[in-house]
C-alpha cells in the first residue's frame, strides 16, 4: 500500500492540534502560543521520540510500523474513520475483522481519565497496555518509556526485558505470583483460540515459548480463561509493597479490560495511593516540559 507522506504529515498536525492539553491529563497553561499539543506532549503520550513526531510532521523520516501508528491514534483520541485514514496515509493497511483490537476509543480514555486518584489503565485481548492514566504511571512505572510493542504485560513478566527493570513488579507471596502468572498464559490461550490469525499474537506467543521455559510449561498446562478481579501485591521502590484491588471490567465490542486498583479508605494502601498521586502527577508535569521524548519507535 503506497504512502502520502505529506498527507500524513498534515493530519497529523490538524489532529494534534485540535486536542486539548486538559483533555489528556496535562495542564494547559497560560504561556502556549498554538492550540492543541505540542510535539513533545505528543511524543509523551504515545511513548515516542520528539525527532520522531517532529519528521512525521515534516513528512519524512522511516514509515512508522502498526505500533506507533496504534499508539498515535490513541494519544490523538481518533475515532476508528480517523485512525484508519491515518494507518491508508502512512502506507499500512488499517486492522483487520479477526485480529485483536488495540485502538481504545476515545469514550473509553475519558472514563479513565476520571479515575484521578486510582489507578487504571486498558489492555487488549492479549495483554497489552494501550491507555493509562497518570496514577497508573505513578504506581507501575513510566508506560510511555517502553516502546509500545514492549507494553505488554506478558512479555514484562516472562522474558525479563531490561527495558522493563524500572516498571514495578509484582510483589507478594511465592503462591499469589504463581496464579497471577497462571492467569495470564489462560488468558492469552483465550486469545489464540478467538484470534488464531493475529499476526502480532503469534509473534508474542513465539517469543515467550522459545524465551521463558516457565512460559513454556504454563502454556502446556493451562486451560483457556479470562481474567478475574483479584487482589495484587506491588512493590513500589518509593512507598514499598502495595496490596491492593485489581477490578477488570470488560468491554466486550472491542475485548478490551478495563483494570483498576484501588484499596479501602483509611488503610495504609489508600494513603499510599494518595501520595502516589501527587509524586505521579509532578512527574507526568516534568516530563511533559522536558526536551527530550520517550523510547524510539522500531
Amino acid at each position: 500500500m503506497p504512502s502520502s507522506r505529506p498527507q500524513l504529515a498534515a493530519v497529523l498536525r490538524r489532529a494534534r492540534e485540535a486536542v486539548r492539553p486538559e483533555d489528556v491529563g496535562l495542564a494547559a497553561g497560560s504561556r502556549r502560543r498554538v492550540p492543541g499539543l505540542r510535539r513533545e506532549e505528543l511524543a509523551l503520550l504515545a511513548g515516542i521520540s520528539v525527532d520522531y513526531v517532529v519528521r512525521l510532521e515534516q513528512g519524512r523520516g522511516p514509515q512508522p510500523s502498526s505500533q506507533v501508528l496504534g499508539a498515535l491514534a490513541r494519544a490523538l483520541r481518533l475515532d476508528v474513520d480517523a485512525r484508519d485514514e491515518l494507518f491508508r496515509l502512512a502506507g499500512t493497511p488499517p486492522p483487520e475483522a479477526g485480529t485483536i483490537d488495540v485502538h481504545v476509543r476515545p469514550s473509553v480514555l475519558r472514563l479513565i481519565d476520571r479515575f484521578t486518584d486510582l489507578p487504571a489503565f486498558v489492555q487488549s485481548a492479549k495483554g497489552d497496555v494501550l491507555a493509562w492514566n497518570a496514577m497508573s504511571a505513578a504506581l507501575q512505572g513510566d508506560w510511555s518509556g517502553l516502546r509500545p510493542e514492549q507494553r505488554n504485560l506478558a512479555r514484562l513478566r516472562f522474558l525479563h526485558d531490561p527495558a522493563g527493570e524500572a516498571m514495578t513488579p509484582v510483589g507478594g507471596t511465592p503462591e499469589e505470583r504463581a496464579a497471577i502468572a497462571r492467569q495470564s498464559v489462560a488468558n492469552l490461550r483465550r486469545a489464540a483460540a478467538r484470534y488464531p490469525r493475529d499476526p502480532d499474537l503469534q509473534r508474542l506467543l513465539r517469543d515467550l515459548r522459545s524465551g521463558s521455559t516457565e512460559f513454556a510449561a504454563l502454556w502446556e498446562d493451562t486451560t483457556a480463561g479470562a481474567w478475574r478481579s483479584h487482589r495484587k501485591t506491588l512493590l513500589h521502590p518509593a512507598v514499598g509493597p502495595l496490596t491492593l484491588e485489581c477490578d477488570t471490567l470488560h468491554v466486550p465490542d472491542t475485548d478490551q479490560l478495563l483494570v483498576v486498583y484501588s484499596a479501602a479508605p483509611g488503610t495504609p494502601e489508600a494513603d499510599a495511593l494518595a501520595l502516589l498521586r501527587v509524586l505521579g502527577t509532578q512527574q507526568l508535569q516534568e516530563r511533559a516540559g522536558a526536551s527530550g521524548g520517550g523510547a524510539r519507535p522500531t
